[in-house]
């Protein structure tokens, strides 16, 4: 049997790719390295296939990935993977010691019952299972026949970044998130339609190529509502270009229809910018509140322009109030947790597990 140190990590292949950034890629990439800091050896495996939609082929690609992983070791799997396999899965559990992070329930994102009964007898199988949020450890535990005590939470870490600059009538906005429906980018652009009559530009940040329709129909949207000259696609960034994008901004506004955690809300808290967000999953989680009590930012309905409107129109509109969501998002900067405080948690669950 392999030694507690030794962890084998099951991820999509792509897990690095600059034109399809995700919070899900990211969490992996730093869990890896931050469990390697720690004295982990980390034997990473990464599976090729449409996941969470395998074919026979990308089957095979994951119990390929099982081959030569010795029995009795520690193989910690993504997700996207690990939910949509329990053919692989199950019989695996049998001879190995299996932990799954959950990013994202495929039961809560598919909605239908064969998505989730496969996730149900995925998860059931194995010896422990990581979530980002509280709430998707709730949502688990609410629909699948888990052990509670298996069922852990390690929230994502954050690097810590300089100050933004920020402006005098705050009206940059920064949108972080790939252009797809599932991120509301068709409310934001219906809400800020309905304030272009302030002094507000919007860099929207993120992928394009993951429903061209989609991106195609907010183009028509955007000169419909005619803010076409105020809204910026940027595709995907990373580096020092999405730190600077973030360096630029006055406040990070977010449409989205679902989040188990929200990893950007703490990404723009770093930088002391507040946010504008749908109140879905948890997000809350993510947005916290400074030390005083005082959240750092509003939260609105989802599927709610006016709402999110609303909200944008406040924080343009009232200086002072625009001054104490700034204090409030630079205090709870102070508050981030760093990545090493993700991987210790994920690191005691792998113990745990070798155990």
């Amino acid at each position: 049997m392999t030694t507690p140190s030794t962890v084998y990590v099951v991820v999509p292949d792509g897990i690095d790719d600059p034109a399809r950034p995700s919070g899900g890629n990211l969490y992996d990439r730093r869990v890896c390295s931050e469990l390697a800091a720690t004295g982990w050896t980390v034997h990473e495996r990464a599976v090729p296939g449409t996941w969470p939609q395998p074919d026979g082929v990308a089957l095979d690609a994951l119990a390929s990935a099982f081959d030569h992983v010795p029995e009795g070791a520690v193989v910690l799997i993504d997700g996207l993977i690990a939910s949509a396999a329990p053919e692989v899965l199950v019989p695996e559990a049998r001879r190995l010691r299996l932990a799954v992070l959950v990013h994202m329930p495929l039961g809560d994102r598919a909605g239908d019952g064969v998505t989730g009964s496969r996730e149900g007898a995925a998860l059931s199988a194995v010896a422990a299972i990581v979530t980002t949020s509280t709430w998707t450890r709730t949502w688990l535990l609410d629909r699948y026949p888990l052990v509670p005590r298996r069922v852990h939470v390690a929230e994502p870490g954050v690097d810590a970044a300089a100050l933004a600059r920020g402006t005098a009538d705050g009206g940059q906005l920064i949108c972080v998130g790939a252009v797809t429906r599932g991120k509301g980018h068709d409310v934001l652009i219906a809400a800020l339609a309905m304030i272009r009559d302030l002094p507000w530009r919007c860099v929207c940040v993120g992928s394009l190529d993951r429903d061209p329709g989609f991106v195609a129909s907010l183009g028509s949207q955007s000169r419909a509502g005619a803010v076409e000259d105020r809204v910026r696609f940027t595709g995907p960034l990373t580096g020092a270009d999405l730190a600077g994008a973030y360096a630029a901004a006055d406040l990070l506004v977010l449409a989205s229809r679902g989040e188990t955690y929200g990893m950007v809300v703490t990404e723009a808290l770093a930088r002391g910018v507040p946010v504008v967000t749908t109140a879905v999953g948890g997000v809350s989680e993510a947005l916290g509140r400074a030390s005083d009590g005082r959240p750092p930012g509003l939260l609105v309905p989802r599927d709610d322009p006016a709402a999110l409107a609303a909200a944008v129109r406040f924080w343009l509109g009232d200086p002072h109030s625009r001054d104490r969501l700034r204090q409030a998002a630079r205090d709870r900067r102070r508050m981030l947790s760093p990545w090493s405080a993700t991987s210790d948690r994920i690191s005691q669950v792998l113990a745990a597990v070798a155990a």
